[in-house]
């Protein structure tokens, strides 16, 4: 999969990229992140990118010449989906990400300022995403925890892809309590039946243990009726 990014600030994704599940997805070539920098397409003699909006609101504007012009160089060689990170978006879910795993190529805008050019949104734009109801400085961490979601999802990256699949949010629930060694610290044991060695009791205990969370703390994520 290749991950192209258009930001302000291309050199923010440097040390993103070379560490942890993105930098193995990397090294077993199954994924690459290459950033633009979007102020390389301005026009204006003091590059700049960003102005004062019509109407006399506050805050400053991304301009769509030259967003346009960086999003038409990448697409010279190919169209793409292009994914815009924003409040106003609709909500990154567990699904969403594994759909665009399956993209062999996918342009991510990171924004900045108060906003961009609505014009570019209606005509640049193929999804708009939001990772949560909070407001960022710019797109670049967002864009970031696009990239570490799909990277994970990629053939080959992660050592059992099983993993991935009891995580939180893959199914309709949270996910489960882990345990690991010491079997007692501080007084506090592991459940037995972790101990046991009967796959069947710990199966049963892991669904019931998701969906005693699930119904505590994310009710919404349960199917309807339950």
């Amino acid at each position: 999969m290749k991950i192209e990014v258009l930001s302000l600030f291309p050199d923010f994704f440097d040390s993103f990229l070379a560490s942890s599940m993105v930098a193995r997805a990397i090294s077993k070539s199954a994924l690459t992140v290459e950033s633009y920098d979007i102020r390389a397409h301005a026009t204006n003699k003091h590059h700049q990118v960003d102005d004062y909006p019509y109407g006399g609101f506050a805050g400053m504007v991304g301009m769509i010449q030259p967003l346009w012009d960086a999003l038409k160089a990448r697409l010279q060689s190919g169209n793409a989906p292009v994914i815009y990170f924003s409040p106003q978006g609709r909500p990154l879910k567990q699904k969403i990400l594994c759909d665009y795993a399956l993209e062999p190529r996918v342009i991510l805008i990171c924004g900045h300022y108060k906003e961009i050019d609505q014009r570019f949104r209606r005509l640049g734009v193929s999804d708009e995403i939001s990772i949560g109801d909070y407001v960022l400085s710019g797109g670049e961490l967002a864009a970031e925890v696009f990239i570490d979601g799909v990277a994970r999802l990629l053939p080959g990256v992660l050592s059992d892809i099983d993993s991935a699949k009891s995580d939180s949010f893959y199914g309709n629930s949270l996910g489960f309590p882990c345990y690991t060694r010491p079997p007692e610290f501080l007084k506090q044991g592991v459940p037995e039946v972790l101990l046991s060695g009967n796959h069947a009791k710990i199966d049963e205990w892991a669904r019931a243990e998701a969906e005693k969370i699930t119904r505590i703390r994310r009710p919404d994520l349960l199917p309807q009726g339950d």
